[in-house]
């Protein structure tokens, strides 16, 4: 089954959330590849080694490059981000632009973009339908 241009533009807009969620999965796994740069003896075995200093130096440059490589994902993840920001803010129609923040920017249920917009349930269907054939991907 072959996906609508609609159905293309929310799946360009439901990214915002995902790269959201993983931008503050990175951040974490970035502080705990920090903790165990800090306090490395915890992740060691406790068995004397030859070269305990060149496996040290080896283990902090690894730690690095894996932050090195989170920090470069965090950042491609920002920027989608604020790709779908934009576009939705060179929308024309304010009302179009709010449905579109409040359910992909925000995650809100359809009942809750209604109450927050002071609309019907059927209003905001509408409201998002439009907002949809006036939206431009990027």
């Amino acid at each position: 089954m072959e996906m609508t241009e609609n159905d293309k533009k929310k799946e360009f807009l439901r990214r915002y959330r995902e790269c959201e969620r993983r931008e503050q999965e990175i951040l974490e796994e970035i502080q705990r590849l920090r903790m165990d740069q800090m306090f490395p003896s915890m992740v060691n075995d406790g068995m004397p080694k030859g070269s305990q200093q060149s496996d040290l130096s080896d283990y902090v440059v690894a730690m690095e490059r894996q932050i090195g490589r989170l920090k470069r994902e965090r950042l491609k993840k920002a920027r989608t981000r604020e790709q779908i920001d934009l576009a939705i803010r060179r929308m024309e129609n304010p009302d179009e632009q709010r449905v579109l923040r409040l359910r992909y920017l925000w995650g809100l249920k359809w009942e809750e973009v209604a109450v927050k917009m002071s609309y019907s349930w059927k209003q905001i269907h509408r409201l998002h339908s439009s907002a949809l054939d006036n939206f431009e991907m990027t």
